[in-house]
């Protein structure tokens, strides 16, 4: 039999077989020959699986992984589709950062807290932000 089984590549890629069926059940893999029912994987397979596993790790999602695999015409090459794709992803990335950054400096506030009640500081948090609002 010749091609991989779905557990030889599960092994080597570090993954359990269920992953690749839903790798193929989501269009991230084309659906594999089948040898007596059975799925035979191909070695470069292995390579895709990287990409899924790369993609995964820089918080792409599985549409944004399978653009990025199968969403481009054959004419466009890896760079532009990284550049695409990552581009929109480190500026999603640079707005959470931004965010987190400002969810800290609030957290660091209330650490300081001296209130003796949460009505005390429901009333200190309420007079904040009418400081910080835009006069209307």
């Amino acid at each position: 039999m010749s091609g991989w089984s779905i557990g030889e590549v599960a092994t080597r890629a570090g993954l359990r077989p269920s992953a690749l069926r839903y790798y193929e059940q989501v269009g991230l893999l084309p659906p594999q020959l089948r040898v007596s029912g059975r799925r035979r994987y191909d070695p470069g397979v292995l390579n895709t699986l990287a990409l899924i596993a790369y993609a995964k790790q820089v918080g792409f999602t599985i549409a944004d992984t399978k653009r990025l695999l199968s969403g481009f015409g054959a004419d466009v090459p890896a760079s532009a589709r990284w550049r695409e794709l990552g581009g929109r992803k480190q500026r999603e990335l640079d707005a959470t950062i931004a965010k987190a950054l400002r969810m800290r400096h609030s957290l660091q506030a209330a650490l300081h807290c001296t209130c003796d009640t949460l009505t005390q500081c429901g009333h200190r948090i309420r007079l904040a932000r009418a400081r910080r609002a835009p006069h209307r």
